[in-house]
């Protein structure tokens, strides 16, 4: 008798779970609680507001004139670089590549790459550079202007440009990514170690093109 109660048991247990937990499913389903969205709120992280990014105007490669309200609307990044450097130059633009090619099918998000050594990137030369190094996006301005409003900017980002003689290429610059949002804020997550936001993104390692692979698709979502 006491195996019959088992089998009784187990054949409830069975007809119960072949009712009910497709109905259970189902409303989690219809009441949009699925996995990809527990995951999605579980990745998501705080992406702090560091400043408004500064105010720009100069001209692309295209002989355009190209400002911050152009950036309007859109999630972006910023470098100072300059296309004769022998050093860092090559791999952040290798690395701002893999940004494009992740992100180049979404209108929203954009480059400004501005030149430091404006007497030799003029134009032209930056429209044969970004051929060059296979920049193929609309959105991915190459900017040139008066040195002294370009060397001002990077004061105002506050990423390190000068000019040095004794330096490769007779530039020094930072070999940061700035991150801006929407809505014009530098924007950044915190370090894991400190309790603080890095503020800007390693251009040159790889850890920092993931870190910024990950934050744009979140900035672009917001």
């Amino acid at each position: 008798m006491k195996n019959n109660s088992y089998i009784w048991i187990s054949l409830i247990v069975l007809i119960f779970g072949i009712y009910a937990v497709p109905k259970i499913v189902n409303k989690f389903k219809d009441t949009g609680v699925v996995e990809s969205d527990r995951l999605n709120v579980a990745n998501k992280r705080e992406l702090k507001v560091i400043a408004k990014a500064p105010e720009f105007s100069f001209t692309d490669q295209n002989n355009q004139t190209i400002t911050n309200k152009d950036y309007e609307g859109k999630v972006y990044l910023v470098e100072f670089f300059f296309s004769s450097c022998p050093t860092i130059c090559p791999i952040m633009n290798e690395n701002m590549v893999k940004l494009q090619n992740e992100f180049s099918k979404d209108s929203n998000f954009a480059i400004a790459s501005i030149t430091i050594d404006p007497n030799t990137d003029t134009p032209e030369h930056l429209k044969e550079h970004a051929s060059l190094i296979g920049a193929k996006m609309q959105n991915w301005h190459f900017l040139t202007g008066e040195q002294t409003a370009i060397f001002d900017l990077s004061k105002k980002f506050n990423l390190y440009v000068g000019q040095n003689d004794d330096a490769p290429g007779g530039f020094e610059h930072s070999g940061m990514f700035a991150l801006i949002d929407k809505k014009g804020n530098i924007r950044s997550r915190k370090s894991e170690q400190f309790d603080y936001p890095i503020v800007y993104y390693d251009g040159i390692e790889e850890e920092g093109v993931k870190m910024l692979k990950e934050d744009i698709q979140q900035l672009l979502k917001e």
